[in-house]
């Protein structure tokens, strides 16, 4: 008797361990599941709209968010409004520095494959760059409107906070955009000079720095400001102006920029296609291979030079 009650002690409690290891990996798969799912949408908190595209190279995107590389390279996406996870953009380039890799050693020489690796990850951090100062650009050309909106609604008589929601509504990206994220800030209990202040961070401009300083200190003060924000609508128009003309006359000289690097490489194409082998016997040495090293020093800096020369902030 004793020895079957044992036995029904020992079948229950073991069907008892299966069912709690049931539900033990059942609840870890969907914690994990949820997780992730969390991960993600804390990732794109502040980006632009998801379009309802299937996301790629999840797990390697949320090991990058871990690291303090990827967190910077989160918030560099984040502030050129591209549609991209960090995981993408990693994987983007380490495919354009093999390719360009593998074409400096088959067009070029073996010693330019590293190069054209470098190359492509120049490439990679201009495009960010690039597509950053297009974004700050546009969201400045979209100042003057904001302004505007700012200040009719707030002489309606609305709240500075509503207004702000208001602008989001009507303004398109950039400015829309920036402006949601600013509301939404706003609605979970951060202060205005906080939101603020984090989109002053994003979009860097002396532009965007004054109108922030103009509704922070009337925000504080409670000064006039409709008749702070019509006149900061005229000085943006007039900064706008001059803006253009000032790009307009400096095109010439950004091209230049861009064109000198371009010849140089134009240059080694040439002279491997007159001589076949050439540019591989003169890398071949390291008298040879510190020359080129030199050149492509030299065109760097050369770029640098003229891109600093042609920068003027108004």
């Amino acid at each position: 008797m004793e020895l079957h009650t044992l036995v029904q002690l020992t079948t229950g409690v073991t069907l008892l361990t299966c069912v709690l290891a049931v539900a033990g990996v059942y609840t870890y798969a969907s914690g994990r599941a949820r997780r992730a799912a969390l991960a993600d949408r804390l990732a794109h908190t502040g980006a632009p709209p998801a379009t309802g595209r299937r996301r790629h190279f999840r797990d390697l995107d949320r090991r990058l968010r871990r690291t303090r590389p990827g967190r910077r390279l989160e918030l560099r996406l984040a502030a050129t409004g591209l549609d991209v996870t960090p995981g993408e953009f990693f994987v983007g380039v380490l495919f354009t520095v093999a390719a360009l890799w593998l074409l400096g050693q088959a067009t070029l020489a073996p010693f330019f494959g590293p190069l054209a690796g470098l190359l492509g990850i120049w490439a990679a951090v201009q495009f960010l760059n690039w597509q950053r100062r297009k974004r700050i650009e546009r969201f400045i050309g979209q100042l003057p409107e904001l302004a505007r909106i700012l200040a009719n609604a707030t002489q309606a008589g609305l709240a500075l906070r509503t207004a702000i929601g208001m602008a989001a509504e009507e303004l398109e990206a950039p400015a829309g955009e920036e402006l949601a994220k600013v509301a939404d800030q706003l609605a979970i209990g951060h202060s205005l000079d906080d939101a603020l202040g984090e989109l002053a961070d994003r979009l860097p401009s002396r532009e965007l720095v004054v109108l922030v300083t103009t509704l922070v200190l009337s925000n504080r003060a409670g000064g006039q400001v409709v008749s702070a924000l019509r006149n900061l609508t005229d000085t943006l128009e007039e900064r706008k102006e001059t803006r253009r003309e000032i790009r307009t006359q400096l095109s010439q000289v950004t091209m230049t920029s861009y064109a000198v690097p371009v010849l140089g490489i134009g240059a080694l194409f040439l002279m491997n296609g007159v001589k076949d082998g050439a540019l591989d016997r003169m890398t071949g040495s390291p008298l040879g291979q510190a020359s080129v090293v030199i050149a492509f020093a030299m065109y760097a800096v050369g770029f640098v030079l003229i891109r600093r020369m042609s920068r003027i902030d108004v």
